[in-house]
């Protein structure tokens, strides 16, 4: 009775864990329709907007790319590429995170690491048993992954048509990426120091946008928040004093 009782646990902790991935995987996957109409209309084709989302793959640093891409065309690129990598770094601290997680082999870890992104390592931390964990972040990341690439090539496609009727301003596609971005940032600004990072990270931007190229004041601004974010992790928690008995 205990086992059949155990097994039922097993079973419902593993069904929960598959609508809370499955859950955020919908909802994270309907912001590619953002991405892919503002990546056409900022000059890349629909190939090359899908191709983008199946390598890079991280919501973030794809909207930064093509933001940066945007204001500045092809002479924007560099910048582009370096606004994007940057706000790919944090990917590495959660490759840290997960990998006691994932466990060893050379295949899992290699195929698990372009699926390491803000929302598969969200559910897999949540989880108290590592096999839960386990499936949360691969139902998450590869569920993600899926949907991502199916709705970018879904607004590529209607950018496309958009574009030929109107032009990205006329359907207000040039405000896709900011208003896109905002939307995937707003839900992480829960403690008082991203909030100041953001905060910070914003009015250096806006103050150097008049002065200096497209591009250029997101990737100051980044290195501002990377490099609050590095000092923050080599300080670690807080550890306890020792009682003075």
């Amino acid at each position: 009775m205990r086992s059949e009782n155990q097994t039922a646990a097993v079973q419902a902790a593993a069904s929960e864990v598959w609508r809370e991935a499955l859950g955020v995987a919908i909802a994270t996957s309907a912001y590619g329709i953002s991405f892919g109409a503002l990546a056409v209309a900022s000059g890349l084709d629909v190939w090359q907007t899908c191709v983008l989302s199946l390598l890079m793959f991280t919501g973030g640093s794809q909207f930064a790319f093509v933001g940066v891409f945007a204001a500045g065309g092809v002479a924007a690129l560099p910048s582009a590429v370096a606004s994007a990598g940057l706000l790919g770094v944090r990917n590495l601290a959660y490759g840290m995170r997960m990998s006691p997680i994932i466990g060893r082999g050379f295949r899992r870890r290699a195929a698990a690491a372009h699926f390491t992104i803000d929302e598969s390592t969200a559910v897999a931390v949540s989880q108290d048993d590592p096999r839960l964990a386990r499936l949360g972040f691969w139902v998450t990341g590869v569920g993600i992954f899926l949907g991502w690439n199916l709705t970018t090539l879904t607004g590529a496609l209607l950018g496309d048509v958009l574009d030929q009727i109107g032009g990205p301003r006329a359907w207000g596609l040039d405000a896709a990426a900011a208003a896109a971005f905002l939307a995937l940032l707003w839900p992480r600004l829960k403690k008082r120091q991203a909030i100041v990072v953001g905060v910070a990270a914003a009015v250096v931007a806006a103050t150097l946008t008049p002065v200096l190229m497209p591009g250029l004041p997101v990737l100051v601004a980044a290195v501002v928040a990377i490099v609050v974010g590095w000092f923050n992790w080599f300080d670690g928690p807080e550890r306890p004093t020792r009682s003075s008995s």
